[in-house]
């Protein structure tokens, strides 16, 4: 394991790096997790591992620890900045990592992350979300029901820094319709996309994604559904299959 502190807005985010075993340069897998991340899928970092993959896992700016205050917004911009710290020729030599075959992936708001990344990274081999929100959709619904918004993110926001339930009700309300997954859609088509997504709350937001992107023409996404909780809490070594054996079938090069 191996610490990282990843320049971002300013601040620098603090991470964990699980390198996996061997000299040679290995793919990577980075990982982004949810909102506020209570869940952060370490078993399954250390899965990837032993299936020889390098994993990368961050805090955005102003949560767990990480300096900064906490925007959604930046959460999109400190993801940027893992895969530039990553893809630096120093750092990759330190961690072990094949520059050229990246994948990524997330957790609920982190699906979202990972979602909007894969989109505006060409880069990248493709991306895996794992019962993902639509923090557009929370924005649609939070132009409709304010304080519900606001109650919600107030349920959600232990260890965030610099926010209030309504700042952050705000901030997904002024950016309902770009942050949305229907508008993310067209610019999905060619990328290579898992959806992941369980019996929760944000069940229908994957499923809106998987109908718009095939909508638009899309062909390399994929679809499972499996009958658990929001945090696949009995489905752990299920949830690491999955992301291990599609991890496994991405080309050797975007």
């Amino acid at each position: 394991m191996e610490v990282i502190h990843v320049p971002s807005g300013g601040v620098q985010i603090n991470g964990v790096v699980y390198v996996a075993s061997g000299q040679n340069p290995h793919p990577a897998f980075v990982f982004f997790h949810g909102l506020p991340g209570n869940e952060k899928n370490l078993d399954l970092a250390q899965a990837v591992r032993r299936a020889g993959w390098t994993v990368v896992t961050v805090n955005y700016r102003g949560s767990w620890g990480s300096p900064g205050n906490f925007r959604f917004a930046q959460n999109l911009e400190d993801a940027a900045a893992t895969l530039a710290f990553i893809r630096s020729p120093e750092n990759a030599r330190r961690l072990s990592i094949d520059v050229n075959r990246i994948a990524i992936g997330g957790h609920s708001m982190g699906g979202w992350v990972a979602a909007e990344t894969l989109a505006h990274d060409s880069n990248l081999l493709g991306a895996v979300t794992i019962s993902a929100g639509d923090f557009g959709a929370i924005g649609l619904a939070a132009q409709q029901d304010r304080d519900k918004a606001i109650a919600l993110m107030n349920d959600n926001r232990e260890t965030l820094a610099g926010v209030t339930g309504e700042s952050m009700a705000d901030e997904v309300m002024a950016h309902a319709k770009d942050w949305s997954f229907k508008t993310l859609a067209p610019e999905l088509v060619h990328r290579r996309l898992l959806v992941l997504y369980s019996n929760d709350f944000v069940k229908g937001d994957s499923l809106e994604l998987i109908k718009d992107v095939e909508a638009a023409g899309g062909t390399t996404i994929a679809g499972k559904y499996v009958v658990t909780d929001h945090s696949w809490s009995d489905h752990r070594i299920a949830l690491e299959s999955l992301v291990i054996n599609w991890l496994g079938s991405l080309p050797n090069r975007p």
